[in-house]
């Protein structure tokens, strides 16, 4: 095996090229992934909340089939058709069965080719902004991450503490060696992270009596926190603000909605994590003092 590898690694590390074809083609591969992750962690959190409820109750859950990331295999929700390897390559097959189910010709939703290219690219763009080297690798983590939080968020308004609490304390392990900050930084910007958005949503309650947000939001943001520092928390804060005002503006005056209705907070806070990956550095610099 190692004999295979060396040859790769050491083309990947001389051929700058050759590495973002790499990260391409695993960003792609990821994002097939990210779309079971998208679809089933939410339900078996679910899962999850129902079995500990009865469990309080006294009551013991019924016994379900496996559900898991890996079990049953992927099949159409229409016909119950079983995806072939070769069904499931990413963007290519979407394109060859003209986004429909090869069993029933049901349409396939165009999101989860869109979930493969957005993962691909950015993987792309990790390996553009970070060469060869270690931070591409936890990079490529944390876009992965971001991805996947992003559309959960979407979909359900959740954002699950199996991602965002490893996301968090690998910011923090990253920083002591390779990272993105010193770790004094790291540590004050996930606790800042936490402390910001949670003192909002008790001001917020406070105020208004209503929840204005979930404390998945706030470890998100003290995840963020943990992998960029302290530094960068206003930049991402501010744009995620903006951004998701704007949203929210159009919402209301294209589609009818009302302030009342809810909006995932999430996917704009990921937004600033990723500007703030790959545009830290000058987003920092227009407001701290050299």
């Amino acid at each position: 095996m190692l004999e295979i590898l060396e040859p790769v690694l050491s083309l990947m590390q001389t051929q700058p090229h050759f590495l973002q074809a790499v990260c391409l083609l695993i960003g792609l591969l990821v994002g097939s992934f990210l779309n079971v992750v998208i679809h089933r962690l939410p339900k078996m959190m679910e899962r999850e909340w129902h079995a500990s409820c009865l469990d309080l109750q006294g009551q013991t859950a019924p016994e379900q089939p496996k559900y898991n990331l890996v079990t049953p295999r992927s099949a159409c929700p229409h016909c119950g058709h079983k995806i072939t390897a070769i069904e499931n390559i990413p963007v290519i097959s979407y394109l060859f069965l003209r986004g429909r189910c090869r069993g029933c010709k049901a349409s396939i939703s165009v999101r989860y080719p869109l979930v493969e290219l957005l993962t691909g690219l950015l993987s792309l763009a990790v390996a553009v902004q970070y060469g060869y080297s270690m931070l591409t690798v936890f990079a490529l983590v944390f876009v992965f991450a971001l991805v996947a939080l992003t559309f959960i968020d979407f979909d359900t308004q959740l954002l699950p503490d199996d991602i965002t609490l490893p996301l968090l304390w690998l910011g923090l392990a990253l920083n002591i060696k390779y990272g993105f900050t010193d770790l004094t930084s790291a540590v004050v910007g996930a606790m800042a992270g936490y402390l910001v958005l949670w003192s909002v949503y008790w001001l917020f309650k406070l105020v208004t009596g209503k929840e204005g947000m979930g404390y998945g939001d706030f470890k998100l943001l003290a995840a963020i926190g943990a992998w960029f520092g302290w530094q960068l928390l206003p930049a991402v804060i501010l744009l995620s603000s903006v951004v998701g005002s704007v949203i929210g503006i159009g919402l209301i005056l294209l589609k009818g909605k009302t302030r009342q209705t809810a909006i995932p907070f999430g996917p704009f806070l990921a937004l600033g994590g990723i500007a703030a990956l790959f545009y830290g550095q000058a987003l920092a610099s227009y407001y701290l003092i050299p």
